[in-house]
């Protein structure tokens, strides 16, 4: 990128775990409240950006567009153009990478970019024979025809499916994300231990994290009852060896060791990141956190989509003429753990990638320790369309809490792709 993007600021709401019931905000209320905070802390007014992006995968029915609704609520104005992107679970990554096209194109100088799901509200949805049913019940003719109607109708008819079910199942290959996972595991003799063991460690750093004080990208929410919400509320400090032991596999009842324990949670969140061109850095006296040097995407089997992120870091460090080792800090998105153990695998076997990108893979997996140092979506949660966002914020603020010159956010796309977005250290 030849125009210097900067990240200046970023906020992200507590991620709230889904309960078998609606969350107390809507996608469009947890990104309101989130962008609202973040914009009143900043030197200027929210009508000075000049675009708002959003990511959301799954909008509600009275959400279309729903950057635009979004903006109208921050108080960004009524001449404030704001679009809406969707790439499955990479929709916010979307967002920041085509602000950033919109910043060195020339056509914008200060953007507000980020993602928001709350998957606690994902509908449910009636059968199609249901639905034909309904049809023919409106067009009835009088009531003998809707009393023969009765007589065809049948009590499995109505049960509702779940719309996030089928969300989270491939329509190419008609397998959940989990079994995907499952494949992994299977591809690369990923035993249950080591799932568990990784998801342990997720909640221990997070449960760290939390405790040091080093997630204060995270503002507070009140709800519609006066509920004070102020933290992710999926980490489990309590959690054992034991506990995750006695779950069973979701995805593969009889064969599989994909289980809710060590899978990413099902949550509601928010994250924002105010992007600003060198310009608007002088003209707002901003304060640059980290560059965005590039941002690379790839595209796989969709059965082994957990890949993606080591699709999209080749060529994201060849091009910039990096290694692994050039790395200080990893931000890779725990869909799994079954998923991110693949990836180091992978990372290590020089016949995939030889075969896969035609190069080395530098000096193989990033180290342990330099990955998800604070935690990750086990323990704090996967809102699909924030969780871009989340690990290119926290990923700033790690990179400057270590000191660590380069970073990289990286994560799987259901329908078998990857994004990876480089950060560089501003001083």
């Amino acid at each position: 990128m030849s125009e210097a993007i900067y990240i200046v600021d970023g906020a992200r709401t507590p991620f709230l775990k889904a309960r078998g019931r609606p969350g107390p905000f809507s996608a469009a209320d947890l990104a309101t409240a989130c962008g609202t905070q973040l914009l009143a802390r900043q030197p200027f007014a929210p009508d000075a950006l000049d675009q708002v992006i959003l990511g959301c995968a799954s909008p509600a029915p009275d959400e279309a567009n729903i950057a635009r609704v979004v903006a109208l609520r921050m108080g960004c104005g009524h001449r404030m153009p704001a679009w809406t992107t969707q790439r499955n679970c990479a929709s916010g990554l979307q967002a920041i990478d085509s602000a950033c096209a919109e910043i060195r194109l020339g056509r914008a100088e200060l953007m507000l970019a980020g993602g928001v799901d709350a998957l606690s509200r994902t509908p449910l949805m009636f059968s199609d024979a249901f639905v034909r049913w309904l049809a023919d019940w409106r067009g009835a003719p009088g009531l003998r025809a809707r009393l023969r109607l009765m007589r065809r109708l049948r009590l499995r008819d109505l049960a509702p499916e779940p719309a996030l079910v089928r969300g989270l199942t491939d329509p190419v290959i008609g397998q959940m994300m989990g079994q995907t996972a499952e494949n992994l595991a299977a591809r690369f003799g990923i035993s249950r231990d080591e799932m568990d063991t990784w998801a342990l460690r997720s909640h221990a750093r997070a449960v760290a994290a939390r405790e040091a004080g080093l997630f204060d990208e995270i503002v507070p929410l009140i709800g519609p009852d006066g509920a004070l919400y102020a933290s992710d509320d999926g980490v489990r400090p309590d959690s054992g060896p034991a506990d995750l032991a006695r779950l069973k596999p979701l995805f593969d009842r009889k064969y599989g060791n994909v289980t809710a324990g060590n899978s990413s949670q099902v949550t509601d969140g928010a994250a924002w990141l105010v992007l600003a061109s060198e310009r608007a850095v002088e003209r707002h006296g901003l304060r640059p956190q980290a560059r965005i040097v590039d941002c690379a995407w790839a595209a796989l089997d969709p059965a082994e989509m957990g890949l993606g992120p080591v699709h999209a870091c080749a060529p994201l460090l060849a091009r910039n003429d990096l290694s692994g080792s050039d790395i200080g800090l990893w931000e890779i998105n725990e869909a799994f753990a079954a998923q991110v153990i693949a990836c180091l695998r992978a990372w290590e076997d020089e016949d995939y990638c030889r075969d896969e990108f035609g190069m080395d893979c530098g000096t193989g997996a990033p180290p342990i320790g330099r990955i998800n140092i604070d935690g990750g979506a086990i323990a704090l949660g996967h809102p699909v369309g924030a969780t871009g966002p989340r690990i290119v914020l926290h990923l700033v603020a790690a990179m400057r809490r270590e000191a660590v010159a380069r970073g990289i956010a990286t994560l799987c796309v259901g329908g078998g792709q990857g994004g990876a977005m480089l950060l560089e250290a501003v001083e």
